[in-house]
């Protein structure tokens, strides 16, 4: 798609954009299938009926003024994303005529976009970061991981069912179906909460019936039948584990290890955290102005990328929320929360970038897209190719951007412990006591009704 952008005066634009003959193409043949499947025709079924028939039934300038409504909206977005500008209200589209057959399409849109944030001076900002230190406790939690993996089931038969032991389960049921010899162990979350809730206190032999929620209104009926118990006989933790679970001979030097490799995990973790607090600071100091259509926007493509991600898990949004417990509209607004702040968090990086002048040349996008293929041991020239043809090249570029906007940050913001930035939060500031909710009166009864 391509765009000229011409800036306006009062904080606004004009995006002069041409459609591509493909992308045309495609909505045109959208639009004819969704007419078909609305308009009734004798001899055909509805939502049946032939593309070329339909055309002769409402005419092809009907069908092309259907495509452009139902797809100028993306259209725009697309071009706008593209030219990384950030419409705040809803653009004034103009265009001469309806497209024809294997042409391009061109349209205007004029819209009102997101003034300059104003930027605090991050190199005046104070950010908590935490030192890496490995908890013996972590060292430990490690090692029984590892005995755990390399312990041998042995049969169960004079207990029942507790958490930590693995069972062999049929499972019966009308709208489920049946599943024999299911494996699994209690407590780690395979099953479903019923079910798992279900086994301890059972014994080999023994046949439930639990309850699942369809979904609202909807319950059935599932025999869970307990046909083998086993525990785990853990090994002793010496050397010999160690030589038999990996390529150490002592405990000592396999000890060792684990708190490197747990070490450099959690700097990297910490690190991460670092960086994060660091530009939620900066935002925190900077005036980025009226997002509320960019957080729409963002809102829902998390929330569509959550219902696709549980669809290929053959799971419905509202089976989702009956399995977590969760209200509709607390993880919507959760989500919304998510995306206020990772909106916030880009705008203030592309100020900082455009402020240093922050560039990324096509060798460093290409450089990534090397690593990355690698990495899945993809061919890197096909995936360059496959990402300049559907713009994630630009896409990356904008994102190298970012990050090198973040590193200049953070090397300039001052890392001051965690500890000390706590203490601070506690101690009382005329700026706290003028952010308070009105003057508060001292009674001998407030101190206790604060400690409640």
């Amino acid at each position: 798609m391509k765009t000229q952008v011409e800036e306006l005066p009062e904080s606004k634009v004009r995006l002069a954009v041409e459609v591509p003959e493909a992308d045309v193409q495609h909505a045109y043949e959208h639009a004819a299938s969704d007419l078909a499947g609305s308009i009734r025709v004798p001899g055909f079924r509805k939502g049946h009926v032939p593309p070329q028939v339909v055309m002769a039934r409402v005419g092809r300038a009907a069908v092309w003024e259907e495509a452009v409504r139902s797809h100028i909206d993306t259209w725009f977005w697309n071009a706008a994303t593209d030219s990384g500008i950030r419409p705040i209200s809803t653009p004034e589209v103009e265009y001469d005529g309806l497209p024809g057959d294997n042409d391009s399409f061109h349209f205007t849109a004029t819209v009102a976009v997101l003034p300059e944030p104003e930027l605090g001076d991050w190199t005046t900002l104070e950010v908590p970061g935490a030192e890496p230190e490995v908890p013996e406790e972590l060292v430990r939690h490690e090692l029984e991981e590892l005995r755990t993996s390399v312990a041998e089931l042995v049969p169960v038969t004079d207990r029942p069912v507790i958490e930590g032991d693995t069972v062999v389960l049929d499972l019966l049921g009308d709208e489920t179906g049946t599943q024999r010899d299911y494996v699994a162990e209690v407590g780690d979350g395979r099953l479903i909460e019923p079910i798992e809730a279900a086994l301890p206190g059972m014994k080999p032999g023994e046949s439930k019936t639990v309850q699942l929620q369809v979904d609202e209104e909807q319950t059935t009926d599932v025999e869970v039948t307990v046909k083998e118990v086993k525990e785990k006989a853990l090994p002793e933790l010496d050397d010999d584990l160690a030589r038999a679970a990996s390529e150490f001979e002592t405990l000592d030097e396999l000890r060792g290890d684990l708190e490197a490799r747990l070490r450099e995990q959690l700097e990297e973790e910490l690190d991460a955290r670092f960086r994060e607090n660091a530009v939620d600071a900066l935002v925190d100091v900077s005036d980025v102005g009226p997002i509320e259509p960019l957080v729409e926007r963002r809102s829902a493509e998390l929330l569509t990328g959550l219902v696709r991600s549980l669809e290929r898990r053959g799971i419905s949004f509202q089976t989702y929320l009956a399995m977590t417990g969760q209200p509709q509209d607390a993880v919507v607004g959760r989500l919304r929360e998510q995306a206020a702040q990772a909106v916030k968090r880009e705008l203030v990086l592309d100020a900082v970038a455009k402020r240093l002048g922050t560039e990324v040349s096509d060798e460093e996008v290409d450089e990534l897209i090397r690593e990355q293929a690698v990495e899945v041991g993809e061919e890197p020239e096909r995936i360059g190719t496959v990402m300049r043809e559907t713009g994630g090249f630009e896409q990356l570029r904008a994102d190298l951007r970012l990050k090198k906007a973040l590193d200049e940050v953070v090397s300039q913001v001052r890392r001051i412990p965690v500890e000390l930035a706590q203490a601070r939060e506690k101690l009382w500031t005329p700026e706290k006591e003028k952010a308070g909710a009105g003057m508060k009166i001292w009674t001998p009864g407030s101190e206790e009704a604060e400690r409640t």
